[in-house]
């Protein structure tokens, strides 16, 4: 048996479903991706759905019919001047056209022993002269031959009798519907009506969501948005205030976390500074030489700690230019371990200018820079921008990270076991207090692989 034959339906549905979806997935990509826009169609298309349907209607039935029935009176008329014509004398003629054309209300004239031309078989006729020729030729049976066209704002029908033509100069008002452009005027004056009424209503209703979307972004990047209030609808009331609740308590949250840790980092700076001073007046032995490096490492270690508890504080974003704080970050790193500048080479743009927190970003950099001193001989530095993203770009010629451990690297607390130990010397939180950052501005701390050999380090921060 073969696999075909044993396949189940599901997996057939699933295999199937793809083609099947094509028509919608088409449909989701020309929709708009607005809510402004997407409801404007779904009030807007039925609008013009109907009116084209009406439309049809009355152009195509009403319009149609009325015109047909009203011509069916001017072929009524035609036939009955011909049998006239042509059971009046010669002499009486004149009189009898005359006559006619009083009480008919259009000019009726007729040309003795004159033939009809043939029409040209090119000739473009329109709507009116098509209904008008069907009836003319239904109410003469096919018995004449007979010409219709339009000349200016009437309608001339030229009918061929036993010695001549008759011809009849009809205003167009008495053969087809008169201004049916005033019905088209009015149908789309009202939609345009409709729409514009419907974009006012739809405006003032998705306002207060774009405010609250805004809001929601400017608090993800690390922006206060004191003047946000509730407005709208009540779900979208609902909705800001439950934005606001949530911001209050991770605003709540995050500062109990810092004072906890000050406070326990302030705590045990009392005991560790009577050590100090203790040491300090202790004879200077290899013993007291390892307590006192035992202090300053476990003075080192509070300070990472409430760094990692502090993140980027209370301060305020402000526009700077990245490349500045960049090369700002890449000094202070510098000069922490005595580096000499050949080891760096820099790629920084003037004018990448944004809102952000400025020394928590220089300290994000900072952690990476000095990562990327102990590990390499050669450091780079680079900034670009592009229409959604800022990125500073540090990376090294160091060993690398492999890439099953790129994510454990950002774990707090956590030292990785390879060849390149990225918190050697610290507490395991250089990398977690880079992302923590970067996530409070929005953005995030990606790891790959460096031209340069060794690790490469992105900031990437949303414009």
């Amino acid at each position: 048996m073969s696999w075909s034959q044993t396949a189940s339906p599901e997996l057939v549905r699933t295999e199937r479903q793809p083609a099947l979806l094509r028509p919608f997935q088409l449909v989701k990509r020309i929709m708009p991706r607005g809510l402004f826009w997407r409801s404007l169609i779904i009030i807007a298309a039925p609008i013009v759905l109907l009116q084209g349907i009406v439309s049809y209607v009355f152009f195509e039935r009403d319009v149609d019919t009325t015109t047909r029935w009203m011509a069916r009176d001017i072929a009524a008329d035609a036939a009955f001047l011909v049998s006239l014509e042509e059971k009046t004398p010669p002499a009486e003629r004149p009189q009898m056209l005359a006559l006619a054309s009083r009480m008919l209300r259009y000019p009726v004239t007729f040309t003795p022993g004159a033939d009809l031309p043939s029409r040209p078989a090119h000739q473009h006729q329109s709507s009116l002269d098509t209904a008008l020729d069907e009836v003319m030729a239904q109410e003469l049976s096919g018995e004449r031959d007979f010409h219709s066209g339009g000349v200016g704002r009437n309608v001339q029908i030229r009918l061929q009798t036993s010695d001549g033509v008759l011809a009849m100069l009809v205003p167009r008002s008495r053969v087809s519907v008169s201004k049916p452009d005033i019905f088209i005027l009015w149908m789309v004056g009202s939609a345009l009506i409709l729409t514009g009424v419907a974009i006012m209503f739809l405006r003032n209703q998705v306002r207060p969501i774009e405010r609250l979307a805004l809001a929601a972004e400017a608090f993800g990047k690390g922006r206060s948005v004191p003047d946000f209030k509730p407005y709208g609808a009540s779900e979208v009331r609902r909705a800001a205030g439950a934005f606001l609740t949530m911001r209050e308590r991770i605003e709540r949250h995050l500062q109990q976390r810092t004072d906890m840790l000050a406070g326990v980092s302030h705590d045990l700076k009392t005991p560790l500074t009577r050590l100090k001073l203790a040491l300090a007046m202790s004879p200077d032995t290899p013993e007291t030489r390892a307590m006192r490096q035992d202090v300053l490492d476990m003075e080192h270690m509070l300070d990472e700690y409430l760094e990692f508890a502090r993140g980027e504080g209370g301060e305020v974003a402000q526009s700077s230019d990245i490349s500045e704080i960049a090369r700002e970050a890449a000094e202070t790193a510098a000069g922490a371990r005595s580096a000499i500048p050949e080891r760096f080479h820099f790629d920084l743009p003037d004018g990448i200018v944004m809102a952000v927190k400025r020394q928590a970003l220089k300290r994000c950099a900072v952690n990476l820079v000095d990562n990327a001193l102990k590990y390499g001989k050669t450091v780079g530095v680079s900034v670009k921008r592009d229409q959604r993203f800022a990125e500073v770009t540090v990376e090294d010629d160091g060993p690398g990270i492999p890439p099953e451990s790129r994510e454990e690297a950002f774990r707090p607390f956590h030292r990785l076991d390879q060849s390149r130990n990225l918190q050697a010397g610290g507490v395991g939180l250089g990398l977690a207090i880079a992302r923590d950052i970067a996530r409070s501005h929005g953005g995030d701390v990606i790891l790959d692989k460096s031209p340069l050999g060794g690790l490469r380090a992105r900031i990437r921060l949303p414009v």
